[in-house]
């Protein structure tokens, strides 16, 4: 048997190292299943049994403790594979196929470079060479089975851990404001302030309808957020910091602050380079979901609405986009127009005229999925906006004083609830210092080396206590000024200057289709044969209807003059586009719109009316193109520009660098020969 192994060993395999790879799965199993690993440096006798000497057998084991799952942090296995592929190697042994990979990819990956490279694979069982059809057969077979283990195992203990979360009895970690009891029951943190904190989150959230607007409430006002310690020595202890946009979306999304049990939201892959990356699954593909397993601060009915409104403000769902939050731009209608044909929402593009964003609303969807050739509607929004600010200006005004006096009234509320918060912040602090003296009080005065350290810690409570108590003062005072002058005052003269306010230049657009979404449900537009149909709907329900005539379209008013475009028409015969636009700006000639001509008004033109560029003229009249007169002539390209440059062929420029070439005739091939011959003759 060991002659016959022998004999697939040839000179050119022994000329070449042989490499000898180890690999344990885990620190654990290193240090624990010894005897697997003397078992893979005992393979370092059966390769000098095969002929190769000692020195000539390179051990690689610098991936003990790494699993085989993928090749990506596996250094050891990158440079076995590219010794083999490099040809360095003549044969590679391991104890098992598992041991050098434990997935199909990596393994038949090897098993190719060794059938190129004509390297050999060992193992306990026996020597094989990948070139030939049974023995890659063989291992491809070692390989699945390989890899089939890895799944059955995994398979088993995810499978366990799936059954007992659709129980709900699965224990996971908690996020902030949650506890496990004695009992191993989800309850509400104990501490108060956490709690509270948490319910002004909802609150302000159902008030400002935005993650963000709500991170940016919290921040200006200076509100802490509890958060919870993961790792490290104080895992599971509370501390406050500065609310993140990350963290209010985390809060959002999570329905175990609507008192539901979930597992499997998203679904984890693994890439080619060996991380991981995460994608939401719809929640009829959760693994498991169990409404009402304990208590919540929101309803079920709250976190679907928080939902639907954090899906209308994302945009980037596809089919279940909806309304989007004000953005940047000068169109009203942003996120609420609908197509009065397909009744689809329409998109926003937005044109330059004369220095300003002109917006038009576009509904292409049904282009885009259908492949239709044109859009439903294009509509100029010009005449748009300004009946959307005429009938703001016309709404709002009755109501101003009434608007003003809930917004007062709702300011007095948030600075009640955000007081609340500072104080129990207060309270807490004034109980760590209390505890910091207890503890220094209660320590040995002789003792100098612990008091010390607690006299320090008591130093740095007191002077967190009167920072916070500064703070509170401060924000106090600001709050109540504002209440009572400046926001009063400010909210009082909304009414007589709300054009002057409108148009005001440190008004933004976001600001002002915020003004627009509080009155404004939606509008639908139609576009008909010389008009366009304008119905809103209010946020109460009522629909105001108007028919707006159509704006001129740019292109009347910034049409060529035709003697331009016929001049431009007859210097195309003998000029390529760059040289036109000299000629013309020499000549004092201007575009439609009144500018110099440059290459992308000239093509502009060549477009609309359809005229031949300079290439497709000479085409047409059965000129060459650089490849077509080097295949002709049996030149090659430095030799064309030579004679181009020389005169010797007939070229004329359609581009830039471009030129398109006269078919030569015999005597001027003639010629042409000639002169190349007699020139490298000269070299």
């Amino acid at each position: 048997m060991f002659t016959e192994l022998k004999q697939k060993v040839s000179a050119s395999h022994l000329a070449r190292k042989a490499y000898l790879y180890v690999r344990q799965s885990t620190l654990r199993q290193v240090f624990e299943n010894t005897e697997s690993t003397k078992r893979q440096y005992a393979l370092k006798e059966k390769a000098m049994a095969l002929g190769w000497s000692s020195d000539d057998i390179i051990v690689i084991d610098s991936d003990l403790g790494q699993s085989g799952a993928h090749a990506t942090d596996r250094e050891g296995f990158q440079r076995l594979v590219a010794d083999v592929s490099l040809g360095k190697a003549g044969i590679v042994l391991g104890l098992e196929v598992s041991r050098l990979a434990r997935n199909s990819s990596d393994w038949h990956r090897l098993l190719e470079i060794c059938a190129f490279t004509g390297s050999l694979i060992a193992d306990e069982d026996g020597l094989y060479n990948p070139a030939q059809f049974n023995d890659r057969l063989l291992l491809g077979l070692k390989g699945t089975m390989s890899e089939a283990e890895l799944h059955v195992m995994r398979a088993r203990l995810v499978g366990g851990q799936r059954s007992k979360a659709k129980r709900g009895e699965l224990k996971l970690g908690l996020p902030v404001g949650f506890v496990y009891d004695p009992q191993d029951q989800v309850k509400l943190d104990p501490d108060q302030q956490v709690r509270d904190s948490i319910k002004l989150f909802f609150d302000t959230f159902a008030r400002t309808g935005s993650a963000f607007m709500t991170c940016r409430e919290w921040n200006k006002q200076r509100i802490l957020f509890p958060r919870r310690v993961r790792q490290g020595l104080n895992m599971g202890a509370i501390v406050w910091g500065q609310l993140t946009h990350t963290n209010a979306l985390r809060l959002l999304h999570n329905p175990r602050y609507a008192g539901a049990y979930s597992y499997g939201r998203r679904h984890f892959q693994k890439q080619l380079n060996g991380r991981t990356i995460s994608h939401k699954r719809e929640k009829n593909d959760w693994i498991a979901l169990v409404p009402g397993a304990h208590e919540g601060y929101i309803s079920w009915e709250q976190y679907e609405e928080n939902q639907r409104r954090l899906l209308e403000h994302a945009q980037a769902f596809g089919r279940e986009r909806r309304k989007s939050p004000p953005r940047e731009g000068p169109a009203l209608l942003q996120g609420l127009v609908l197509c009065g044909i397909c009744g689809e929402r329409m998109t926003i593009r937005y044109h330059s005229r004369r220095g300003r964003l002109i917006p038009d609303y576009v509904c292409q969807k049904q282009m885009i999925e259908r492949g239709e050739s044109k859009a439903c509607q294009n509509i100029p929004g010009t005449t748009i906006e300004q009946f959307i600010f005429d009938l703001l200006l016309e709404t709002i005004s009755p109501m101003v004083l009434e608007i003003a006096l809930s917004v007062q009234d709702e300011l007095v509320t948030r600075h009640k609830e955000t007081n609340e918060l500072r104080k129990k912040h207060l309270e807490r602090l004034k109980y760590e210092v209390e505890l910091s003296r207890q503890r220094y009080l209660c320590v040995d005065p002789n003792n100098r080396l612990v008091a010390a350290s607690l006299e320090a810690d008591w130093n740095d409570k007191l002077r967190a206590l009167t920072d916070a108590q500064q703070e509170y003062e401060k924000q106090s005072q600001e709050t109540t000024l504002k209440l009572s002058d400046a926001q009063r005052q400010e909210i009082k003269l909304l009414a007589a200057d709300f054009p002057k306010l409108w148009k005001h230049p440190d008004t933004q657009d976001r600001e002002r289709k915020r003004i627009v979404r509080l009155v404004l449900e939606d509008a639908t537009l139609r576009k008909n044969a010389s008009d366009i149909s304008i119905d809103v709907r209010f946020k109460g329900g009522a629909v105001h209807s108007v028919v707006v005539p159509i704006p001129l379209p740019s292109s009347q008013l910034r049409k060529t003059r035709s003697a331009v475009v016929e001049q431009i028409d007859q210097l195309l015969d003998q000029h390529a586009d760059d040289k036109i636009v000299e000629i013309l700006n020499e000549q004092g000639l201007r575009t439609g719109p009144g500018g110099m001509f440059n290459m992308n008004a000239i093509l502009r033109i060549r477009t609309a009316y359809d005229l031949k560029s300079r290439y497709d003229r000479l085409r047409a009249l059965g000129f060459l193109d650089r490849k077509e007169i080097s295949k002709f002539a049996g030149i090659t390209r430095s030799q064309l520009n030579w004679l181009r440059e020389q005169g010797l062929v007939c070229s004329h420029r359609t581009h830039k660098n471009r030129f398109l070439y006269e078919r030569p005739g015999k005597s001027q091939m003639s010629t042409i020969r000639q002169t190349l011959a007699a020139n490298t003759k000269a070299c």
